[in-house]
């Protein structure tokens, strides 16, 4: 990590704060403002206290990977050229030339990198062992105001299976419930909880043994969705080109790599707790669940060690540019089970799982659709709540109005599917937690119908208000096309399922309709877009009546007969903002705050 952080250093790439700042907030506030500026560095606070002003032993690190060429520098390589060589080994060709050959032969001597080495000796994450197993000596973040405590956000959870026969390690929060105890949030489709249940069915306690900081690219291993009882570390040594080394924790028999900064060690009882609230990367807070919970047997970390921590919340942040490498690593595996899959994005505004961009080669009629549900079914890609397919002709992924714009051109309800499966534990608009409705948009047809009258936005205002009075604003973007979008501020007094039923005599002036709460901003369509995908669960929300879609993407209640109680977003606590301003750490850039909606 200490590495790492000089490279940044070298290359500009690193920020350091030399003024205290508080792990209650502070430094979350700031690491989250930092990483959505365009050209935002990594963080590091030499000088973090507690809340009650008392200073940590140790300095936090923050936003590492929060920017492309700081991910560039931590993998060595972009990550397209990590594709590029999984898709030789996955579709190798004949060597003909001297050459090819030798290139061949290189190939296959770097796979002899993939096992990760299980070392004797101790590991310098081992130098130093806490006298006592005290969890408060850490500078562990608060992220916002209403979490439930402290929460470690970058550790890299090591488990095994019963038998010992497969290692995982994965990042997921970890709550700090005690001086010795952590919740472990491993969500239910996790080899970790999986591991869990074995141990839990057996009767015996689980050892765990956390990880944090070390060669940055444990971490993005961590969170890698590879294949069940595939070990992460496996992707780092073909990254490295050299073997991961483990060393053996002190009290459990997991292996850990040798270069963390700190280990914490312990063991899982099949006893729960209740974890959370915790403002997660949804930008949404998710409420308190049971969750088993570690207790700490030993703390240990190398000299002078960093504490590394990622903030999540609304959109953009750290987790754009981790998803960003996944993309690219990934998609020749995703291409072994949709072959005609060209190429994918997963936007960040659409906090990855909520929405999929995918082009495809498109061959024959229910092509996409077939690619839907084969995607539905892939490991966690079946965690995609709504999936938008176009054709190889269509423009680039990433060059969204011109998608958007090629899509509304083409679209009728005869190319919406909508479906059902299971959904993030995350999620929070499906009525039922972990499964919910899911869409899926065929654009490769185009099924387009005729444009409609366009009004200007007040004219149209007045119709829509004649009939309901809830209707506060309205905002008509992509007017140039044949499916122009209507958003609507709205002030829920009826179902927007009625609401729509009685807009439907305005029909000729409007084909999409989506309905918003009264805090949107209606000129925010990046931050709409994370709203709308965060809380419609298709079965419930969509509605068609002929050449008409509109969309609820407004809070529910029972009105909707929802049972569940709809969560807060993650907003920055004012005073917090306002002492990072009086203290010269950030500007006070009200159009920036506004933009990302800090406040809500």
């Amino acid at each position: 990590m200490q590495n790492y952080i000089e490279i940044l250093r070298q290359n500009g790439l690193l920020r350091e704060i030399n003024t205290p700042c508080s792990t209650e907030l502070e430094i979350a506030h700031l690491s989250y403002l930092e990483v959505k500026k365009p050209h935002s560095k990594a963080l590091l606070f030499t000088k973090p206290v507690d809340k009650n002003a008392k200073p940590f032993n140790y300095p936090v690190l923050t936003n590492l990977f929060g920017s492309q060429d700081a991910l560039e520098l931590i993998f060595g390589k972009n990550p397209d050229s990590i594709a590029d060589e999984i898709s030789k080994l996955l579709m190798p060709k004949k060597p003909i030339t001297i050459k090819e050959k030798i290139n061949l032969f290189s190939q296959i001597l770097n796979l002899k990198s993939l096992l990760p080495k299980r070392l004797k000796s101790r590991g310098i994450c081992q130098e130093i062992t806490m006298p006592t197993c005290d969890l408060s000596a850490l500078p562990i973040l608060k992220t916002w105001e209403k979490d439930a405590g402290p929460f470690i956000t970058m550790g890299q959870v090591y488990t095994k299976s019963l038998d010992g026969k497969f290692q995982n390690v994965g990042m997921y929060r970890l709550q700090m419930h005690s001086n010795d105890e952590l919740g472990m949030h491993w969500q239910i489709h996790k080899d970790g909880a999986h591991f869990f249940h074995e141990y839990k069915k057996a009767g015996r306690k689980m050892p765990v043994s956390v990880a944090i900081g070390g060669d940055p690219l444990y971490i993005w291993c961590a969170q890698a969705p590879l294949p069940k009882n595939i070990f992460e570390l496996m992707l780092y040594g073909f990254i490295r080109k050299q073997n991961a080394r483990l060393v053996k924790s002190l009290t459990n028999d997991i292996f850990v790599p040798y270069d963390a900064d700190f280990i914490i060690e312990g063991f899982v009882d099949t006893d729960f707790m209740l974890e959370g609230p915790f403002g997660d990367h949804t930008g949404f807070y998710t409420p308190q669940e049971p969750f088993p919970v570690m207790k700490v047997s030993a703390i240990t970390h190398k000299k002078n060690p960093v504490f590394y921590a990622t903030v999540v919340g609304k959109p953009p942040l750290e987790d754009k540019y981790f998803g960003g490498a996944t993309e690219r690593v990934f998609l020749p595996l995703f291409r072994t089970t949709a072959p005609d899959l060209l190429d994918y994005k997963m936007p960040e505004n659409g906090v990855f799982h909520n929405l999929i961009l995918a082009k495809f080669n498109n061959l024959y009629p229910g092509h996409a659709s077939q690619l839907m549900h084969a995607f539905w079914g892939v490991g966690q890609m079946s965690f995609v709540k709504h999936a938008l397919f176009v054709p190889k002709n269509a423009p680039k992924l990433d060059d969204y109005p011109a998608l958007a714009r090629f899509v509304l051109d083409r679209l009728s309800p005869r190319a919406l599917m909508l479906s059902s499966g299971v959904c993030d534990q995350l999620d929070h608009a499906s009525p039922n937690a972990c499964y919910g409705g899911k869409l899926g948009i065929d654009a490769s047809v185009n099924y387009a119908p005729k444009a409609p009258e366009i009004l200007n936005d007040s004219e149209l205002l007045a119709k829509f208000q004649s009939v309901n009075s809830g209707i506060l604003a309205i905002k008509q973007i992509f007017c140039d096309t044949k499916n122009p979008i209507t958003y609507i501020k709205f002030a829920k007094n009826a179902l927007v399922r009625d609401v729509f039923k009685a807009l439907l005599s305005f029909k000729a002036h409007f084909k999409i309709l989506i309905f918003l709460d009264e805090r949107a901003r209606l000129d925010n369509d990046y931050m709409n877009v994370w709203r709308i995908t965060n809380n419609i669960d298709a079965l419930r929300d969509i509605f068609i009546d002929g050449e008409q879609i509109c969309i609820d993407a407004t809070s529910k209640s029972e009105l909707e007969n929802y049972p569940r109680k709809w969560p807060d977003e993650t907003n920055c606590t004012h005073s917090v903002i306002n002492e990072l301003i009086k203290k010269g750490l950030l500007e006070n850039d009200l159009k920036f705050f506004e933009k990302y909606e800090i406040f809500g």
